[in-house]
């Protein structure tokens, strides 16, 4: 079942997004790989303002699943918003809602679902989310 395409106010948190000339493709949008290292920026984005130090912290965040649905093309030199929430969070691991906007649009250009597990660096075995990054979670909680 397609999502329904939301508003950015469904977002809590929300970064720009600089489109690059070589993120379009042959069809002339925004290729449909890219957007998911929008929302992993996003995603990493949020995760170092609340605090985690993803390049030395004992415990990161690796992602487990992805999916994109794509409601309308986006291109370079779109400026864009990247919005996030979180849609459960659990012990060891969060599931975020992610949406693109495009310029003077209400309406999402695409919707995505990823999942973080949060593991131990040197065993990446799941691990219990800090609770100072917990917090920051659930603040942007649906």
């Amino acid at each position: 079942m397609k999502p329904e395409r939301t508003t950015i106010d469904a977002y809590p948190f929300r970064r720009a997004i600089t489109t690059r000339w070589s993120d379009n493709d042959v069809y002339g949008h925004v290729n449909n790989m890219t957007y998911l290292s929008y929302f992993d920026s996003v995603a990493n984005l949020f995760l170092m303002e609340a605090g985690l130090d993803i390049a030395r912290d004992q415990v990161i965040g690796l992602v487990a699943a992805s999916s994109c649905v794509f409601f309308a093309p986006v291109a370079f030199p779109d400026a864009l918003i990247g919005g996030m929430r979180v849609d459960r969070l659990g012990k060891t691991s969060v599931t975020y809602g992610h949406a693109l906007f495009a310029p003077s649009e209400a309406l999402a250009a695409a919707h995505a679902t990823i999942v973080h597990v949060f593991v131990d660096r040197v065993s990446r075995r799941p691990t219990a989310i800090p609770a100072k990054l917990k917090a920051a979670l659930e603040r942007i909680a649906r």
